[in-house]
């Protein structure tokens, strides 16, 4: 029945997910959860609105979250959006700012989830390639757009900008959106959101489904001046003016208020990839820096597909992208000390088994 679609739809490669599938005792180092469940004040407040109210529809504009979130990054209610996951955010992002006369940029390798709204929503783009060490050069995106979308930290590198270079990109369009992705900016890098009161064009998008461990709630904000947030608003009242439940909503604004258990297990996080970071060098491996929740890796000697099946027949699930350029190179999680362990224990195998 496919002829019954649209020919935009016709022409569209979604995007595709890491795999989530049922495998007894599998460790799981695909996609980026966090190996550490949400704070139990989250399951308290989940608990708390387990009851009757659930009959009436949620808060449209969200307002206690946006509170929260406000209230933590020093900002104005009325300079932050919230979505269903930063996924939807983005979406909006891209239709509200991105439909213009130039093309965007965004580097060649990075979320690919950018390409595919551009061709969902007809944007034209040029992609701008990675130097040599996996790094965004700030030089190359001092030309004519229509806007600019970067991840900071880059994804799937783990590579991230410093705040300077990334001012550098913003001051030079003043008059184009520079939307920086900043889903796993929580693990090391440094947020551009300080930048939003100097610079009205800076949109920065976060997610609570990374340092939050909130993946299963799908809750995602951006952070910007009032007047790119009402461009948002415009769209998403257009399009689902219920975006967040009343879950999401009471889970995300316990998740933010319970600081010490987010420092305490990002700290822990952070502590467990840098090790696992040491390891795997010593084993051959060529380690991009990361300051994300994973590892981008590759070793000279052997194929990357042959190590995800080999680990993979270990009950061991680590990313692969079949994009040339990093075709030999896995995204592995970080997991539990445990889990990044076992992990460690079985490339030792593999690579002396080869």
């Amino acid at each position: 029945m496919n002829r019954l679609w649209s020919p935009c739809i016709r022409e569209l490669t979604p995007y595709v997910p890491g795999e989530q599938p049922s495998i007894s005792k599998l460790i799981k180092l695909n996609t980026n959860e966090n190996p550490y469940g949400p704070s139990p004040s989250v399951l308290t407040a989940l608990n708390g609105e387990v009851g009757s109210s659930l009959r009436l529809y949620p808060d449209p504009d969200a307002a206690k979250l946006k509170q929260a979130i406000a209230s933590y990054y020093h900002v104005a209610p009325s300079e932050v959006f919230v979505g269903n996951g930063s996924d939807e955010v983005l979406a909006h992002a891209f239709h509200a700012f991105f439909i213009q006369d130039q093309p965007i940029l965004f580097p060649d390798i990075t979320y690919s989830f950018y390409a595919v709204y551009c061709r969902l929503y007809g944007i034209s783009f040029t992609t701008v390639a990675l130097d040599s060490d996996m790094g965004i050069r700030v030089g190359d995106y001092q030309r004519p757009c229509g806007g600019i979308v970067f991840a900071n930290p880059n994804a799937p590198t783990g590579i991230a900008l410093p705040l300077s270079e990334i001012e550098k990109i913003v001051r030079a369009h003043p008059d184009r959106v520079v939307l920086v992705d900043e889903a796993y900016v929580d693990f090391g890098a440094q947020t551009a959101i300080p930048l939003v009161q100097k610079y009205p064009n800076l949109l920065l998008v976060q997610t609570f489904s990374k340092s939050r461990s909130l993946a299963g709630l799908r809750v995602g904000f951006a952070v910007g001046h009032a007047a790119l947030i009402e461009g948002l608003e415009r769209v998403k009242n257009s399009f689902n003016a219920y975006p967040l439940d009343r879950l999401a909503i009471a889970g995300a604004v316990a998740a933010m208020e319970d600081e010490d258990y987010f420092q305490e297990k990002r700290a822990l996080l952070m502590q467990t990839r840098d090790k696992l970071a040491r390891q795997l060098d010593a084993m051959g491996f060529q380690v991009c820096p990361s300051t994300t929740n994973f590892l981008f890796v590759r070793h000279p000697d052997y194929e990357a597909t042959s190590l995800m099946s080999a680990l993979r027949a270990r009950a061991i699930l680590v990313r692969h992208f079949r994009q040339p350029g990093i075709e030999n190179y896995l995204r592995i999680s970080i997991g539990t000390e445990a889990e990044c362990a076992s992990l460690e224990l079985a490339l030792a195998a593999i690579l002396a088994a080869a």
